[in-house]
């Protein structure tokens, strides 16, 4: 009769299957995905970061993924962002991630980034506008093109070639800090308008050079940051993209050059994709709604064999079990959802009859009548 398919097992759940992305084995298919915390000093992690990423590494999700973590000091979202750039940084990063490891095994990840002509901004709490050099918390912006972000901001610097090349090498820099670290998987940030996904849109790109005007040219900086990457990390270290597969302006990036993109990236070995969308431009006009970015990541799955994290107001466990089921996408990356929630893990693997991982110092709290709830 062969072997039964899932579909044959109603009560085994696709969200609590394991996935492997690359080297790296998850026992569960719900991704933390990266979410910005402005607590950090000169790059430096803090003692929120001790408190905010040991919470999460409770949760029973496979991969907790940190926050957009700056390659350089110019590359900072905030002047409060956390950073990998030099020996300070790196350790205080080292101290968190030893406290969080000494009683979670879940594996994390970290996103490198670097923010472009997003850079040099206030806290969102302190409204989060762009802060100009020579103010406090405020520097030199960099771009593919001298092109601010919203209309009034101070103008970025157009990066010349040597600097696109120290961009690159801040990158492999930052990726060989993060290997040391013994962080399992990297994410390179190329979405949500920051300087990568500034050079993949015309939209930001005006560039006349190798770097801009035809697709292969305004792909050409990610793909070079990608093959640093991927050659400064061990073997062992999965290595993935974020990108936003629409700006949602005409004339944009947009799910075709997305897919496109998808597929250089995965003739040169990438790991996963995570598919979101916006952030390039004030003018997007975006449909937001439940899982509205997962016919994004649909579109981009069916044409690749990487696997695709699928993230976007996907706040239901059974919402999340069906883009699976459906073979919209291979994990689901949670963000504002588990910060709301830091078990909906757990919530999730009692809703759909499945087992997660918790701490033993939290057993007892196992609810009547659910006494599979924890494997």
């Amino acid at each position: 009769m062969g072997t039964p398919h899932k579909a044959d097992h109603p009560h085994v759940s696709h969200l609590f299957s394991p996935l492997s992305l690359g080297p790296l084995s998850l026992s569960n298919r719900i991704v933390i995905a990266p979410m910005c915390q402005y607590s950090a000093d000169d790059g430096r992690a803090s003692d929120w970061h001790a408190q905010h990423l040991g919470t999460l590494s409770q949760s029973g999700a496979g991969l907790l993924i940190l926050e957009a973590t700056a390659v350089e000091p110019r590359g900072r979202i905030s002047w409060a962002d956390l950073g990998l750039w030099d020996d300070a940084t790196e350790a205080a990063l080292g101290v968190v991630l030893a406290s969080v490891r000494r009683w979670s095994k879940m594996p994390i990840g970290i996103q490198l980034a670097h923010a472009g002509r997003k850079a040099s901004t206030a806290r969102p709490w302190d409204g989060g506008g762009a802060i100009a050099p020579g103010q406090a918390h405020g520097w030199q912006v960099l771009a593919p093109s001298a092109l601010p972000f919203n209309a009034g901001d101070p103008v970025p610097q157009a990066l010349d070639a040597a600097g696109i090349d120290a961009v690159v090498e801040a990158f492999a820099a930052a990726a060989r800090r993060a290997a040391r670290l013994g962080l399992e998987l990297i994410e390179i940030h190329a979405a949500h308008g920051y300087l990568l996904h500034q050079f993949l849109s015309p939209l930001s790109n005006r560039r006349d050079d190798d770097y801009g005007g035809s697709l292969d040219n305004r792909m050409r900086l990610l793909l070079r940051v990608f093959d640093a990457v991927r050659a400064a990390a061990p073997a062992h270290v999965a290595v993935g993209v974020r990108i936003s597969a629409t700006d949602w302006v005409e004339g944009g990036w947009d799910v075709a050059q997305s897919i496109a993109l998808a597929g250089a990236l995965e003739a040169r070995g990438s790991d996963f994709i995570h598919v979101s969308s916006g952030g390039l431009d004030p003018r997007q006009q975006i449909p937001v709604g439940p899982g509205y970015q997962v016919p994004l990541a649909s579109a981009i799955k069916a044409q690749v064999a990487t696997p695709v994290i699928a993230v976007g107001l996907i706040t239901e466990p059974r919402q999340a079990e069906a883009i699976l089921a459906a073979g919209q996408a291979d994990a689901i990356g949670i963000a504002r959802g588990i910060l709301y929630d830091p078990r909906w893990p757990w919530h999730a693997a009692a809703e759909l009859g499945a087992r997660v991982q918790a701490a033993p110092q939290y057993l007892r709290c196992q609810p009547h009548g659910l006494r599979d709830l924890f494997g």
